[in-house]
C-alpha cells in the first residue's frame, strides 16, 4: 500500500479544522440532533461524546451515538442518527483551496493524511471528502498520532518532515521526537487553534499560518 523508498521530504497534514471544517460539521449535527430529537437528546448526545473524548482521547461521534443508543434500546429513530453521519456531505465542508495545498505541496515532496481517530467515521470522512483520493490513498489515522511516529517513519521514510496541524499540543510533543528533523506548521483555524487559553501553553510552532491555503506555492 505504502511506498518502501525514502522521500525527501514528507508532508504530514491533519483533518479535522487543518483541511476540513470540522467545527462546521460538529454544528451541523447538533442542529440536526436538535431538530429531530429535541434539545434534551442532543444535549445528552454531547454529554456522551465528551465523556469518551476525555477518556479515550479522540472524537468518537459513532461510539457515543452506540452508547446514547444503549440508555435508549428502544428508540428505531437512533438509527436515523448514524445514516446522517455516515452520509454526511463532508467535502462540501472542506477549507477553500484545499486540494490546490496537496497539489502544490505534492510537487515539493510526498503528501500524508495523518490524523487522530476512530477506525469507522474517520476514515469515512476522509474518503467522502475525497481527500483520500487526493493524496492517493496514504492515509494514516492513529487514536494518538503523536505516539506512533515510529509506524509513520515505517511507512514513509523522508529525511524530513512537514507537519501541518491546529493543535499546538500536537505539534510540541512531535517536535520533541522528531527535533529538527522535523519543520512544524500550525494553522490558526477552528476553535483550538483560536483559544488563548490553549494555544498559551505550548510554544510557537516553527511557522504559524491564518488559513490552509497560505501554503499554496509556499515552501517550508
Amino acid at each position: 500500500m505504502y511506498k518502501t523508498f525514502m522521500d525527501r521530504v514528507v508532508y504530514l497534514l491533519d483533518v479535522d479544522n487543518t483541511l476540513l471544517d470540522n467545527d462546521a460539521v460538529t454544528a451541523d449535527l447538533r442542529q440536526h440532533l436538535a431538530d429531530a430529537f429535541g434539545a434534551e437528546v442532543q444535549q445528552r448526545y454531547w454529554d456522551i461524546f465528551e465523556e469518551l473524548r476525555a477518556r479515550e482521547g479522540y472524537a468518537d461521534y459513532l461510539g457515543a451515538l452506540q452508547q446514547f443508543r444503549i440508555e435508549h434500546p428502544a428508540d428505531p429513530q437512533l438509527l436515523s442518527m448514524s445514516l446522517y453521519l455516515l452520509d454526511y456531505p463532508f467535502q462540501q465542508r472542506l477549507y477553500p483551496n484545499a486540494f490546490e495545498v496537496l497539489t502544490s505541496l505534492g510537487r515539493l515532496g510526498t503528501c500524508v493524511i495523518l490524523s487522530d481517530g476512530d477506525a469507522v467515521f474517520q476514515p469515512r470522512k476522509v474518503d467522502r471528502s475525497g481527500l483520500w483520493r487526493a493524496v492517493d490513498g496514504r492515509v494514516l489515522i492513529y487514536i494518538h498520532k503523536e505516539q506512533m511516529l515510529g509506524d509513520v517513519e515505517r511507512h514513509f521514510p523522508a529525511d524530513r518532515y512537514v507537519v501541518i496541524d491546529d493543535k499546538l499540543r500536537l505539534l510540541t510533543a512531535i517536535k520533541q521526537v522528531w527535533g529538527p528533523r522535523v519543520t512544524t506548521v500550525f494553522v490558526r483555524q477552528g476553535h483550538y487553534a483560536l483559544d488563548p487559553n490553549v494555544t498559551r501553553e505550548y510554544p510557537a510552532a516553527d511557522a504559524t499560518i491564518d488559513r490552509i491555503a497560505d501554503l499554496i506555492d509556499r515552501r517550508l
